[in-house]
């Protein structure tokens, strides 16, 4: 998953608006499901796709699928998923499958846009539990998780000999990040390039056994001792110099700083290895799990499933699609093309077999916490990281009441 796709479109707020007004267009009335048609099918698959390589192999796994099986399969990539799908969504002509950001879930979800479907998969079990419970919404699993990336700290090992530090540095405790970030600050390096938002920092509470949100979704959570004694921990980070934003580094993210030998280490997902080889293809770094907090390891996960909408007449050919699409090899053959983990704990062995350096964010799934997963956050989310963006000077306390204050009224609204 690329960097920018973590970033939403500024249309993102007011496009799920549109989509949660349309609940009485039909989306929630059992009533309304279109007439199915049970012969061959035209299914119409919109993606969000990375680039080209993405939307190659999604054309040619379903050319293959629609061969196979006597349907036909139209591939779209969108040019901005969010805004086209909840307009189609809205406006009551889905595309029949379609990618589904975990950050998006709930609003389709909540308003009976998303067919749940997801128990009717072969081995659903097989998918990671963190990521089964990503699209579930009120107890029922909705669909398929396509993929799914981690976070993990990268170490550039040209800078981590020139500060003098070896294998034993290496940090797996937070009290073992602030020892070897000191001895790297005293070098004269910068130590931790960190994101400054709730996608990145939102590792750290939940190291210390803290979250934003209840875990059924339904009560803000933010302002318990564990996330403010989380968040304290970010800021001595920022304040003593042990960590700084990407814009302190003159850089758009994380990724960039840390390409540009900016800082010695980051957090990011596996995104960040063709965004290095692709413009920092000299830098030498290696991949290790994030350091565990107080309560143990922790960490973040953002993956996408194989939607299906709730209006389309060909779910049952829809269903057979998503098969296809998410058994193991498939995945693996995905995983070759474009980058992506497979979300099916049967292939992790093969997987990291094939790809060794990416164990740390395999082994991260185990111990992942998925996205806000609850309508109407939008507004919410980005008052968050307005305020995580302000943390150096600011009482960590007061930016997590703030989430619980907003997000309770949106939650009840």
């Amino acid at each position: 998953m690329a960097p920018h796709v973590l970033v939403r479109a500024a249309t993102a707020g007011l496009t799920a608006v549109a989509l949660l007004t349309a609940c009485g267009s039909g989306f929630d009335d059992p009533t309304a499901d279109a007439p199915q048609n049970t012969g061959p099918a035209d299914l119409r698959i919109l993606i969000g796709s990375s680039g080209d390589a993405e939307t190659k192999a999604v054309r040619d796994a379903a050319a293959a699928w629609a061969t196979a099986s006597g349907n036909q399969a139209t591939v779209t990539p969108a040019q901005d998923l969010t805004q086209q799908l909840g307009q189609a969504l809205a406006g009551g002509t889905p595309p029949d499958v379609f990618y589904v950001d975990a950050a998006r879930f709930a609003d389709y979800a909540s308003v009976g846009a998303l067919e749940p479907y997801g128990d009717r998969i072969s081995d659903h079990t097989d998918f990671y539990d963190s990521l089964r419970t990503t699209f579930t919404y009120d107890g029922t699993f909705y669909c398929a998780p396509k993929d799914f990336s981690t976070l993990a700290l990268q170490i550039n090992t040209d800078l981590w000999a020139k500060a003098g530090l070896g294998e034993a540095d290496i940090p797996t405790t937070w009290d073992q990040l602030t020892a070897t970030s000191r001895k790297i600050k005293a070098a004269g390096l910068v130590p931790l390039a960190l994101g400054d938002t709730r996608d990145r920092i939102g590792a750290f509470l939940v190291q210390n056994g803290g979250w934003l949100l209840s875990d059924d979704g339904r009560q803000p959570t933010a302002g318990t001792a564990e996330n403010v004694a989380a968040l304290t921990y970010v800021k001595s980070l920022l304040t003593e110099g042990l960590a700084r934003f990407p814009k302190q580094l003159d850089a758009g993210w994380s990724g960039e700083a840390f390409g540009k030998g900016a800082a010695v280490m980051t957090i990011e997902g596996n995104w960040i290895k063709g965004a290095l080889q692709n413009d920092f293809p000299t830098v030498k770094y290696r991949i290790v799990e994030l350091p565990a907090g107080p309560s143990g390891k922790g960490t973040l996960s953002f993956t996408q499933c194989w939607g299906i909408a709730a209006k389309s007449r060909h779910k049952e050919q829809a269903v057979a699609f998503v098969e296809a699409m998410t058994r193991g090899d498939q995945q693996l053959t995905f995983a070759r093309a474009f980058g992506v983990m497979p979300s099916r704990q049967s292939v992790r062995d093969r997987y990291t077999n094939e790809f060794p350096a990416d164990r740390p964010f395999i082994d991260g799934a185990a111990y992942a916490q998925g996205p806000v997963n609850a309508p109407r956050m939008d507004s919410v989310l980005a008052e968050l990281d307005t305020g995580l963006q302000g943390l150096a000077s600011t009482d960590p306390k007061a930016i997590l009441d703030s989430f619980d204050r907003n997000a309770r009224a949106a939650l009840g609204g």
